[in-house]
């Protein structure tokens, strides 16, 4: 996007959920912002299954200080939304409190909106068709899961309504893999020390990059800040970097495979999907190792590939049996009209200028929902929420925060499986729910699911859960798949 100007808009991802683009030369200045106002406290209602839920809303900000001199970092947003538990009758034990979740989005640069207003939160935005123009109405959402864990939507620096610091040092602190993950667990430690929830079940629910920073997070909340929690959940997860920003890895591209059969097919599970899975890992790939090259091989996958994926033998023999996701974004409408989101192979949108191969083309899932989704956090939060935060715009996808984000050695070299493994040794009793979109092209489930098959079980074999539902990267834009993904979360939690 903005900082890249080398590859197309969709791909580069500077404004995106998930980066993909290479590191990005320094962005300007974050304009300065007042200070949030004080926290907003207003007794709310939805009617979830014909069953009405009373709840309060807290909409505030947490102050993050530096250790020696006290002085105020940034100011990290948050909407905490939570149900009092029951008091013990007399006589009785203390009645047990509610789990809760605590939620972030990724991006890096990305506001918690997406999975608030998307997927758990107490209202929901319609995602399906959303365009720019969409009006911003929500509706009661019929998926939340208040209804078994209260929920705190964590906004980082530079998200929602999360001010960067304006001291450079602390501002290029928390621009990086290490400083976000430490900023981020003293919130979450801080908001559980002060509203008395030590002893209560604690969960992690990231998306994306969301996803990776969750079991690191989990680490130092374990080993640093003397805080368990429960259980991880991680949607269209990054867990390894080197499996989305890799070169000439044939591994990808079989990795890749089931989710463009998956665009093109509609497929709604993954039992669909299953010789595509066979064919992926086995026949592709060795053909595959072989190299264009190798005409007889070439000839298999192009044969089999044109079958599956609907592209022309001639564009495939072209690409040499590889498809990218901006490969399939182009080649899969032949008359070049529309072109494919990544975030959601399935779905097109129109293409600004067919005559040429590539172009700065906006993606029609990501960028489509921007707009709207903003729109309705801003209404949310000062007219509903009544939280008074000015002039200042909810930033959904901030450029700057993905410009100027620090990879330490490169984005390559970055992944939380380890610390995933480490978090599940250290407690036999975490649990971890990952649950991916079939037809994502940015962070395909077939790749998450061979990483996860490569490690070897921490304990009960059944600890991790993995669900492959409908959709792209957003799959919780489905109705389908957002209650699969309840359901599967409320079993998580409930212990069963």
């Amino acid at each position: 996007m903005r900082p890249f100007r080398t590859v197309p808009r969709f791909l580069s991802l500077a404004c995106a959920i998930l980066l993909l683009g290479a590191a990005a030369p320094a962005a300007p200045a974050e304009p300065k912002r007042e200070s949030p106002p004080e926290a907003s406290v207003t007794e709310q209602s939805v009617v979830i299954g014909g069953r009405s839920f009373e709840f309060k809303a807290t909409a505030s900000a947490t102050p993050v200080k530096d250790a020696k001199s006290g002085e105020i970092l940034a100011e990290i947003a948050t909407l905490a939304f939570t149900i009092e538990s029951p008091k013990a009758e007399a006589g009785k034990s203390p009645a047990s409190c509610r789990p809760v979740v605590f939620v972030f989005n990724g991006g890096p640069g990305a506001g918690s909106a997406w999975l608030d207003l998307g997927a758990v939160g107490p209202w929901r935005l319609p995602f399906v068709n959303a365009v720019p123009s969409t009006p911003p109405r929500l509706v009661d959402n019929q998926e939340s899961w208040l209804g078994f864990a209260d929920l705190v939507f964590i906004d980082p620096p530079g998200t929602g309504y999360s001010r960067l610091p304006s001291k450079e040092s602390a501002r290029k602190r928390f621009l990086s893999v290490d400083g976000d993950v430490e900023m981020l667990a003293v919130v979450i430690r801080r908001w559980t020390v002060q509203e008395h929830r030590q002893a209560c079940p604690k969960y992690l629910l990231g998306e994306s990059y969301g996803g990776f920073r969750a079991p690191k997070i989990a680490r130092l909340l374990q080993e640093d800040e003397n805080i368990g929690i429960d259980g991880l959940i991680l949607l269209s997860p990054a867990l390894d970097f080197s499996w989305i920003d890799g070169r000439d890895n044939p591994l990808l591209d079989a990795a890749l495979l089931p989710s463009l059969v998956a665009s093109r097919s509609g497929a709604k599970d993954r039992a669909a999907l299953a010789q595509a899975e066979d064919y992926a890992r086995g026949e592709y790939l060795s053909d595959l190792l072989r190299g264009p090259q190798d005409a007889a091989a070439l000839e298999r996958i192009v044969g089999r590939l044109s079958t599956m994926t609907g592209l022309a033998p001639e564009k495939l023999r072209r690409l040499g049996g590889h498809i990218s996701a901006a490969d399939w974004a182009r080649e899969s409408d032949p008359s070049g009209r529309t072109i494919a989101s990544s975030y959601d192979g399935a779905t097109r949108g129109l293409n600004p200028d067919p005559a040429r191969s590539s172009s700065g083309w906006a993606d029609p899932v990501l960028d489509a929902l921007r707009a709207p989704l903003a729109e309705a956090m801003e209404q949310l939060v000062v007219e509903r929420l009544k939280w008074p935060i000015g002039d200042a715009n909810y930033e959904i996808l901030n450029d700057r925060v993905a410009g100027r984000w620090d990879w330490g050695q490169g984005r390559r070299g970055q992944e939380s499986l380890s610390d995933l493994r480490r978090v599940m040794a250290l407690d036999p009793h975490v649990r971890v729910l990952v649950a991916q979109g079939l037809s994502d092209l940015v962070t395909p489930y077939f790749g998450t699911r061979l990483l996860l098959d490569q490690s070897a079980p921490v304990g009960a074999p059944d600890r991790i859960v993995f669900v492959a539902l409908a959709g792209g990267h957003m799959f919780y834009a489905e109705d389908g798949s957002r209650a699969a993904l309840r359901d599967a979360a409320r079993k998580m939690i409930a212990g069963e």
